[in-house]
């Protein structure tokens, strides 16, 4: 059941992430920057946090290593989001988003060389069918204009994100509850696109009830509901796993425009639809499989020893 709802939670961080841009795009047409912009989403975010810490009552003490802990890994969380901004100058935003999901195979990559984690078949041929469904999603092979810059960039932010997600698991902070974790990572990166944002011409104020609704929305549904559902998931599915339903993030993004901006529905984005879903099915289902397939070798084996007692003498 654990597990089960680890891939639930899994799935609910990507679809809510995929929701930014609902909320965003608003903000950035009446004008406001993206720095104050991602400083009201953190800050909003860390003061909703804040506020349910209060109301059950738990301590909001961490250690100094767990203070430096998550203060690095709000670093992490942000050279993401800025790396992901900073690329769609130099990159089509399919490409820009094809390249940033390649964050599971560095999660992958990451946990098998240096903390020993198994890279089974089943999980590599996910993250293949992941990765293919959302270059379709993306269109990336129509796109123009590719600057080697720009890939450099998004692969940045791709890394930044990886390292984030295995560092929740691996350090200091993995035992520490969800909703602390993610208020002091929220608190951290609200003061540092605060500073950004005075240097980049100033904090913009919230003008109109318009804008606070969406900002309201975006700190609370991609980044409040969506970060605590991945620090559940990474807790109890792992970092792989959690890293490949990321891929639902696309999926969510497509929808939304599609039904609500009228983008057409074609046959790549079918076909892309399609191959993320068959790979989160897949990784959902491996344990299944591998249960099965172990059950079927022991049965296979027994017979053939009753026929042929000596083809397996060690088993």
């Amino acid at each position: 059941m654990s597990r089960l709802k680890g891939f639930l939670c899994g799935v609910l961080t990507s679809a809510t992430f995929g929701m930014i841009p609902l909320f965003t795009l608003p903000l950035m047409a009446a004008g406001m920057t993206t720095p104050s912009i991602l400083c009201y989403r953190f800050l909003f975010s860390a003061l909703l946090l804040g506020g349910i810490l209060a109301a059950v009552r738990e301590s909001f003490f961490v250690t100094r290593k767990q203070f430096f802990t998550l203060f690095w890994l709000s670093l992490l969380y942000t050279g993401s989001a800025l790396c992901l901004f900073w690329g769609y100058n130099y990159l089509p935003s399919g490409v820009a988003t094809t390249i940033i999901f390649l964050y599971p195979v560095f999660v992958a990559l990451l946990m098998v060389f240096f903390f020993g984690e198994k890279f089974s078949c089943f999980t590599f041929s996910a993250i293949l069918l992941a990765l293919a469904g959302v270059a379709l999603l993306s269109g990336a092979g129509s796109a123009q204009g590719v600057q080697l810059k720009g890939v450099l960039i998004e692969v940045g932010s791709a890394l930044s994100y990886a390292l984030y997600i295995v560092g929740v698991n691996q350090s200091c902070v993995k035992n520490m509850g969800a909703w602390k974790l993610t208020f002091y990572v929220f608190l951290f990166d609200a003061l540092t696109f605060f500073f950004f944002a005075l240097f980049n011409g100033g904090l913009q104020p919230v003008s109109g009830a318009a804008a606070g609704i969406n900002l309201c929305l975006l700190a609370l549904i991609p980044t409040v509901v969506s970060n605590w559902s991945l620090v559940y998931a990474i807790k109890s599915i792992g970092s792989t796993f959690s890293a490949v339903l990321g891929a639902f993030e696309p999926v969510t993004a497509m929808l939304i425009g599609v039904f609500v901006f009228g983008e057409p529905f074609t046959h790549s984005l079918a076909c892309g639809l399609g191959l993320i879903i068959g790979a989160v099915c897949l990784i959902i289902l491996a344990p299944v499989i591998k249960k099965t397939y172990r059950r079927g070798k022991l049965v296979y084996i027994t017979r053939l020893r009753r026929i042929h007692p000596g083809l397996f003498p060690y088993h």
